[in-house]
């Protein structure tokens, strides 16, 4: 029936009509991306790895502190840890935000662009019926999905960790007031969620790099590269100037979720940093996908 029609329509001189692509729903396609880059053995073990960090952290403040009880925040961070457990998470994430939390980042940027170049894989995607803007944002999706999971594992493991390990019934600040259990627990959620942002704005500049690359090691070496210039760039006091710009330097900020009241001064400047670096991440990349000929 259809050949047939569509030969009486050439023989009428119309065009015959061409079969639409069928794209599949978002929602399934950004489902099938986050479990795919979730189930690779690189990301589980990576993982795996972010969780054990507050529990090293746990058992070396324990060994450490033998029983002495210390004022929160007297001695330094860690041993504000000691009888104090739910300031174990948001300690082991400002920890992994140095360097563990965007290497997790760059490695997932670099999988999603440079690692299906390297595969042959990211041709097949480019000449699929998607488009490349739905591409790129399912890819970012996954990106994200991934460092939010890294940074949910060591907050979750963390609280387990400190009240089971440390022990607590709720949380001593660095001002040396008390806060109650649901309240610590809000603080942490903050954390969680103002670290995740922060990661994300890494990944997003690694996620262009991988647009131009398709070794994902380049990835990984250039974004750490670069938060390890930020971080030295932001340690000389002659360019003051220039650190107000730098993503890492509002890193430390994290810690303030520890004070009370909390300051949200240098977290809300953190969100606002990261916000650009996520935007002009994105942007690079969507231009640099759009216009990718191969």
């Amino acid at each position: 029936m259809t050949v047939a029609t569509d030969t009486a329509a050439v023989a009428a001189g119309d065009t015959p009509a061409t079969p639409r692509a069928v794209q599949a729903p978002l929602g399934r396609m950004l489902w099938s991306e986050v479990t795919w880059v979730l189930r690779r053995p690189r990301t589980i073990v990576s993982l795996a790895l972010l969780g054990l960090v507050p529990i090293v952290v746990a058992i070396g403040v324990l060994v450490a502190d033998r029983g002495q009880a210390r004022a929160p925040g007297s001695d330094g961070v860690f041993t504000s840890i000691a009888g104090n457990g739910l300031m174990l998470p948001v300690i082991a994430l400002s920890v992994c935000l140095a360097l563990l939390l965007p290497l997790v980042g760059a490695m997932s940027a670099a999988d999603a662009l440079a690692g299906e170049a390297a595969h042959g894989t990211l041709r097949a995607l480019l000449i699929a019926p998607v488009s490349r803007v739905r591409l790129v944002g399912i890819k970012a999706f996954g990106v994200a999905a991934v460092v939010l999971t890294a940074a949910t594992v060591i907050a979750v493991v963390g609280v387990v960790t400190g009240l089971v390990l440390v022990g607590s019934h709720g949380m001593v600040t660095f001002s040396g007031t008390s806060v109650s259990l649901g309240s610590a627990l809000v603080r942490v959620l903050v954390a969680t969620l103002w670290a995740t942002v922060q990661v994300w704005a890494v990944a997003a500049v690694a996620l262009a790099v991988s647009a131009f690359t398709e070794h994902p090691l380049v990835v990984m070496a250039v974004t750490l590269a670069g938060a390890i210039v930020f971080g030295v760039l932001s340690s000389i006091p002659s360019l003051d100037w220039l650190q107000p710009f730098l993503l890492t330097e509002g890193w430390p900020s994290i810690l303030d979720v520890l004070r009370d009241p909390m300051p949200t001064t240098g977290l809300l400047d953190g969100v606002w940093r990261a916000g650009c670096y996520l935007l002009i991440g994105l942007s690079v990349t969507l231009a640099r996908v759009v216009t990718k000929d191969g």
